[in-house]
C-alpha cells in the first residue's frame, strides 16, 4: 500500500487492520477445526483438545473484531476532527504493547491449558470466563490499551472539531473501557460471579460495540454515498437512545438462569423485544441513503458490505436474539446449538461486515482514492465472489445449527426434561448430526469467502492504481 498519502491515524489504522485479517483467518481455521472435532471427537486428541481450539475460535473473533474497530476509528479520526491526532506515538506503543500480549495470550492458551485452576493460573494462563478467558495481566493491558485509545480520540476531538458522531464516539470509549472492568474481580458466588460476567459479555460486546458500529457506519455512508451528515447524525442519536434504553434492561435476559429474582424475567423479556427497534433504523438508513443517492457509490465493494451490515445486524442480532430470548421459549434453547445458531449470524453481520467494509474503504485511499466500480482491470469478480461465499457461507451454517438445536430443546428439554439422558440423547440424535456436518460444509464454503477477501484487498485497484500512476488511465 502507498502508506505515503496516508496521515498518522490511517498509517495506525492500517496496522490494526492487517493483524484484524491475520486473526480473522486464525478464527475461521480454529472454527473449523472445532466443527471437525463435534463430529470425531478423537481428532487432535491430545494435541489440540477441543476446549482449545473452542477458546481460540472465540478470541480471535472478539479481539479481531476490536482491532477492527479501533483500525476504523483512527482511520477517520483525523479527517472526522480535521486536525492532527494527540498523542500519536501513545497510540502506536499501546498498539505494539496489545499486539505482543495478543500474540503471548495465544501461545499459552495453545500450550499451558491443563492443571489446577488457583491464583496464578488465573492471573497468567486462564480466567476460566467463558469467551474472556485471558489472564488478569491480559485484562489490565486491554483496559490500558483502551484508556490510550480514548485519550487519543478525546484529545484529538478536543484540538480540533467536535461533531455530532465525535460526541458519541468519545461517550461510547469510555463505557468501552470502563465496562470492562466488570469481569476483572473474582467472587465465589456463581450467581454474583455471572452477573458481573453478563455485564461484559452483553454491555461491552453487545452494547457498546453497537454503538461504536452506529458511528462507523454513519462515517462509511457519508464516504461511500457522500449522504449529507445531517441525516447519519439524526439516525444515529435514535440508534444511541433506544440501544441505550432497551440494551441496559435487556441485559436482563441474561439473568434467567443464574440465580436472580423472578423479575429478571418480565424485565428481561420485555425490553429484550425492543433491542431490534434501533437495528431497523440501521437498515432503514442505509435503504433510504441508496435511493436517494441511486446507488451512486465510488466504493461498490464496501457500500456492498454496508448495505450486508444493516441487514445481517438486523436478522442476526435482532430477529435471531429474539426468537430464544422470551423466557418462555429460552428455557427450552438456552445452551443449545439454537445459541451458537444466533451467535454466528449475530456476530458475522452486526460486526464483521462493518469492518470489512472499512478495510475497502482502507484499501480505496491507500491506492489513491480511485474509484472501485466495475471498470477494475478484473471487474470486482473476487470482491463479489467474497461477498457472496462468506454470507452463503455464515447464513447455512446458521440455519444449520439452528436445526441442530431444534432438536436438542424438543428432545433433550421438552421431552426428557433437561435430564443426562435426555442431553446424551439429543447428541446422538441423527438430526443433531446431520446439521453439525452442515454446518462444516457451509464453514468450508465461509473459509474460501475467507481466502478471496484476503487475496482481493492485497489486489484490489492495484492494477489500476498502476495505469494511473503511468497515466494510461484517468479517475
Amino acid at each position: 500500500m502507498n502508506s505515503i498519502s496516508l496521515n498518522g491515524g490511517q498509517k495506525l489504522a492500517i496496522k490494526y487492520f492487517s493483524v484484524a485479517v491475520a486473526l480473522f483467518v486464525a478464527q475461521i481455521l480454529f472454527g473449523l477445526l472445532s466443527g471437525i472435532q463435534y463430529l470425531a471427537p478423537g481428532f487432535l486428541h491430545g494435541v489440540l483438545d477441543f476446549n482449545i481450539t473452542r477458546t481460540v475460535h472465540i478470541n480471535a473473533m472478539v479481539v479481531w473484531l476490536l482491532y477492527g474497530f479501533i483500525g476504523s476509528v483512527y482511520w477517520l479520526l483525523e479527517e472526522e476532527s480535521q486536525t492532527e491526532i494527540s498523542g500519536l506515538w501513545l497510540g502506536n506503543a499501546a498498539f505494539w504493547v496489545l499486539t505482543s500480549a495478543v500474540a503471548v495470550v495465544v501461545v499459552v492458551f495453545l500450550l499451558v491449558q491443563t492443571g489446577p485452576g488457583d491464583d496464578f493460573t488465573r492471573w497468567f494462563v486462564n480466567e476460566g470466563r467463558e469467551y474472556i478467558e485471558a489472564p488478569r495481566w491480559a485484562d489490565i493491558g486491554i483496559v490500558v490499551c483502551l484508556s490510550i485509545f480514548l485519550y487519543n480520540v478525546a484529545a484529538t476531538f478536543n484540538k480540533g472539531r467536535w461533531s455530532g458522531i465525535a460526541g458519541v464516539l468519545t461517550l461510547d470509549l469510555v463505557a468501552l473501557a470502563g465496562i470492562y472492568l466488570a469481569g476483572m474481580f473474582y467472587t465465589t458466588n456463581i450467581s454474583v460471579d455471572q452477573y458481573w460476567w453478563w455485564w461484559v459479555i452483553h454491555l461491552w460486546v453487545e452494547a457498546t460495540w453497537e454503538v461504536l458500529v452506529g458511528c462507523i457506519m454513519a462515517w462509511g455512508l457519508m464516504k461511500t454515498l457522500k449522504v449529507d451528515r445531517k441525516i447519519v447524525t439524526t439516525w444515529l442519536y435514535i440508534e444511541v437512545a433506544l440501544m441505550f434504553g432497551s440494551g441496559i434492561l435487556g441485559l436482563g435476559h441474561h439473568y434467567f438462569w443464574i440465580g436472580t429474582p423472578e423479575y429478571w424475567l418480565s424485565i428481561g423479556g420485555f425490553f429484550s423485544a425492543l433491542e431490534p427497534v434501533p437495528l431497523v433504523a440501521m437498515v432503514v438508513h442505509a435503504v433510504y441513503d441508496s435511493g436517494v443517492r441511486h446507488m451512486k457509490s465510488s466504493n461498490n465493494p464496501a457500500f456492498a458490505w454496508l448495505i450486508a451490515h444493516a441487514f445481517g445486524n438486523f436478522f442476526g442480532a435482532g430477529v435471531w436474539g429474539f426468537m430464544h430470548t422470551l423466557p418462555q421459549i429460552n428455557l427450552y434453547t438456552h445452551g443449545t446449538q439454537w445459541s451458537a445458531s444466533h451467535g454466528h449470524l449475530a456476530f458475522f453481520g452486526a460486526y464483521a461486515t462493518i469492518v470489512i467494509a472499512m478495510f475497502y474503504i482502507a484499501a480505496q485511499y491507500a491506492r489513491g482514492k480511485q474509484q472501485l466500480g466495475d471498470d477494475l482491470p478484473d471487474r470486482g469478480w473476487k470482491w463479489k465472489w467474497a461477498l457472496g461465499l462468506l454470507n452463503l457461507g455464515v447464513v447455512g451454517m446458521t440455519v444449520a445449527l439452528l436445526i441442530s438445536g431444534y432438536e436438542q430443546s424438543f428432545i433433550e428439554r421438552a421431552q426428557e426434561g433437561s435430564t443426562w439422558y435426555g442431553y446424551f440423547a439429543a447428541q446422538v440424535h441423527p438430526w443433531f448430526i446431520q446439521g453439525m456436518e452442515w454446518r462444516m460444509v457451509f464453514g468450508s464454503v465461509t473459509a474460501i469467502g475467507i481466502v478471496l477477501l484476503v487475496w482481493d484487498l492485497f489486489t484490489i485497484g492495484k492494477q489500476k492504481a498502476i495505469k494511473v500512476k503511468a497515466g494510461i488511465v484517468q479517475t
